[in-house]
């Protein structure tokens, strides 16, 4: 899985985080659906934020904001919301819309809370040996999760091992993980 935070939903070309026109900020996800699916997806995406919110602060800049690629990805996006509604026994302001085009956010907000880890980074990119290929990994991905609150190391040991990487590069991943100094 590969995450990369950026802005999206608007019509503005080339928008950074000062001139984002009418883009919203969006999370940006490439996952293999054999080891999770859009639907388990989509439950991450409900279960994480307060789709109930009809608040605008900064005007798009900060909706909730879902896009979907396919026909199915819509109805998938459209039957969980009504699922939650019931759930949460409220209307969801959630804006279910079609993907057009993604910009990738300024390399200062990638991986935003794992950086703020100085000496697990320069650990990592002493790994990864550029910061285009640390940004890009699940590894990266999964530790900035897990800095933020989400997940344990000893689960990130376990997925790194489902990742369809050779036995070789799990073992090298397991070992900085056991490593880092936090």
């Amino acid at each position: 899985m590969k995450t990369t935070v950026g802005y999206s939903g608007g019509t503005t070309t080339d928008p950074t985080y000062r001139q984002m026109g009418d883009h919203t900020e969006t999370l940006q996800i490439e996952y293999n659906p054999s080891i999770i699916t859009y639907e388990e997806l989509l439950q991450v995406f409900w279960k994480n934020h307060n789709p109930l919110r009809t608040i605008n602060y900064k005007g798009r800049q900060y909706i909730s904001l879902l896009l979907y690629q396919s026909a199915e990805q819509k109805k998938l996006a459209e039957d969980t919301k009504g699922i939650w509604e019931e759930t949460l026994d409220g209307t969801i302001s959630t804006e279910i819309s079609p993907y057009h085009v993604f910009y990738p956010a300024e390399e200062y907000h990638q991986k935003y809370y794992l950086k703020r880890y100085k000496n697990a980074t320069k650990t990592l990119l002493d790994f990864f040996r550029t910061q285009e290929a640390l940004t890009n990994s699940t590894f990266a991905a999964r530790l900035n999760g897990f800095v933020k609150g989400h997940g344990s190391l000893n689960s990130i040991k376990k997925d790194i091992t489902r990742w369809g990487i050779e036995e070789n590069q799990s073992k090298e991943l397991i070992e900085v993980l056991d490593n880092l100094k936090w």
